[in-house]
């Protein structure tokens, strides 16, 4: 399994950041070739500051050439172009491969 992580820092309008995000990039980034599935959770920290990062996308791929195809792909190239619609605090991205593990 592979993992596409997007760390988006505080943007300047929470609220136009979250309209847009689940009202027009998210389904857009739902049609990503190769996308298996995919998760989003807010920042928090524990004293009850405001976080750095404000929000996490979590998406997975089998494969790294499935997120390189999915990524080179008119949708991806979309999906990368729309982040400086809302993403007014920056993103950055990181690239894993993941390994399940017992515990």
């Amino acid at each position: 399994m592979y993992r596409l992580t997007v760390l988006y820092n505080q943007p300047t309008d929470p609220a136009a950041f979250d309209a847009y995000y689940t009202g027009t990039h998210l389904p857009l980034a739902a049609k990503l070739p190769g996308l298996r599935s995919a998760a989003v959770s807010k920042g928090d920290t524990l004293d009850g500051s405001t976080p750095e990062i404000y929000q996490v996308a979590e998406l997975y791929f089998d494969s790294k050439a499935d997120l390189l195809a999915a990524l080179g792909s008119d949708i991806g190239r979309e999906v990368g172009k729309d982040v400086a619609n809302f993403a007014t605090g920056g993103a950055s991205m990181v690239f894993t491969e993941v390994t399940e593990v017992s515990l």
